[in-house]
């Protein structure tokens, strides 16, 4: 049997799923109204967190951050032992990584989950669901979790999925942004619309691939688009945009990089190689010495 603790929008999702796959389920939540659909469809309501514990012997928790499932779980942890938890409440490796070994100290078996979809799409084939922590725990509970999508296993360090999963929503939220910015220079989003569509497509997707290869090699050179050509090219956007009167606080700060990285030397390298001052901004700032060769890496 399966408990959900959490219904939230993404944990009533979630119970959701694992009912309509036929799973026994129980759930529980702070606010016990939040049961009543899933009630309705087949899932059992715990009236306690400690009824919901004994009813699972799989605990999957969605709940807002990771202090909120230590407040729902410490108080029963003398019942843990044992028992399957499945972490699916968003957040930072480093939480998930402390979870595991207070998960260890209870004597639970810990996966850590993260889910890259919005609720409504929970159970669809295509929704990924990123988890890492006790490979034995996941081929156990893999055709659980293939009620909820699509599942990729990370391996055993516990904070992996929260790093693939953030770095996945930074991508998101950076063109995203970007494209509003995009939106508000040209004063219309469907007109604009077309030509991004054709760019991601043809430009940028092939870029991100290019750039992929180049911070796995630490090869930066030869580049068609370099760093100083980047780096005026933004400053007449960020220009622009103060023309216009538009915010230019998103795109201030990539110029910035690309700055840093023309004074280090590395003007003519692929815009790629911004990922060295990305990973290392403590790093010195200015050229080498005049005759000496800039270094790689």
């Amino acid at each position: 049997m399966i408990t959900v603790l959490g219904l939230g929008r993404m944990g009533s999702a979630i119970a959701g799923a694992f009912v309509k796959s036929g799973y026994s389920t129980t759930v529980w939540n702070r606010s016990g109204g939040k049961a009543e659909p899933l009630v309705a469809r087949g899932a059992e309501r715990a009236g306690s967190v400690a009824d919901a514990v004994a009813a699972g012997d799989i605990l999957a928790v969605c709940v807002l951050d990771y202090a909120a499932m230590y407040e729902v779980l410490d108080p029963v942890r003398g019942q843990l032992a044992g028992k399957v938890l499945v972490n699916l409440t968003s957040g930072l490796p480093s939480e998930a990584r402390a979870a595991a070994d207070w998960a260890r100290e209870c004597g639970l078996r810990y996966l850590d989950g993260a889910v890259l979809a919005v609720p409504p799409t929970v159970g669809q084939p295509q929704t990924q669901l990123f988890y890492a922590g006790d490979q034995q725990v996941f081929r156990e509970c893999e055709p659980l979790l293939g009620a909820l999508g699509s599942s990729v296993y990370f391996g055993a360090d516990p904070g992996t999925a929260a790093d693939f999963d953030l770095a996945l929503l930074g991508i998101l939220w950076a063109t995203l942004t970007s494209a509003l910015q995009g939106f508000a220079l040209v004063g219309s989003g469907e007109r604009l619309l077309p030509f991004a569509e054709s760019w991601l497509t043809n430009v940028v997707l092939p870029s991100i691939r290019g750039a992929a290869r180049q911070v796995d090699s630490g090869e930066y050179g030869n580049a068609v688009s370099t760093v100083s050509l980047n780096a005026a090219g933004l400053a007449k956007m960020v220009r622009a945009g103060r023309e216009q009167r538009i915010a230019t606080d998103l795109m201030v700060p990539v110029k910035e990089f690309l700055d840093k990285r023309v004074a280090q030397g590395f003007g003519q390298d692929s815009l790629a190689s911004m990922f060295e001052v990305i990973r290392n901004p403590g790093a010195p700032t200015g050229a080498p010495p005049p005759g000496e060769p800039a270094p790689r890496r």
